[in-house]
């Protein structure tokens, strides 16, 4: 495919891929980079596509950047998505909760990510170094810091209770 044939290729189909990502995940920021990533993966085989097969390699290239994205985004859930154990919702430590969400509110959002990510999710240093894009003992460190960090601000446990 030509440089022309490219460029043509995304006037034609530009707006059809981005309603389609958009009808499935329904959030306008994450359609507009999963086109974007579709296109550029598009451009880094350009050699290889024929422009009559351009618009289906698109699409398929756009559905698999699109489930990728869902599947990277369940990894990564925020710690407001959290869900407590059932046996933890009794009212005597409701305040722990409280001085709980608190400290981690109060970690550099690294640590936070970190912490919630090998603590609340249970993923493996390994996986939380390919998700956040840092090397193993980086997040070892960030990990022992941040729990330096809640000890230290939690203190006692019978001074909370």
């Amino acid at each position: 495919m030509t440089t022309a044939e490219y460029n043509k290729c995304v006037d034609d189909h530009s707006d059809g891929v981005y309603r389609f990502i958009l009808k499935n995940i329904k959030d306008e920021d994450k359609a507009k980079d999963v086109v974007q990533d579709s296109f550029v993966k598009m451009w880094d085989k350009v050699s290889e596509i024929s422009y009559e097969k351009s618009r289906s390699y698109l699409f398929t290239t756009a559905y698999h950047t699109m489930i990728d994205t869902i599947r990277r985004d369940k990894k990564s859930s925020s710690f407001e998505e959290i869900s407590y154990n059932a046996h933890s919702d009794s009212k005597e430590y409701l305040g722990l909760k409280e001085i709980l969400n608190e400290a981690v509110s109060r970690l550099p959002e690294i640590q936070r990510s970190v912490v919630l990510l090998r603590d609340y999710e249970g993923y493996s240093y390994e996986e939380i170094g390919e998700i956040t894009n840092l090397s193993e003992s980086q997040v070892k460190v960030y990990i022992y810091r941040a729990r330096v960090f809640l000890k230290e601000y939690i203190g006692c446990l019978e001074n909370v209770i």
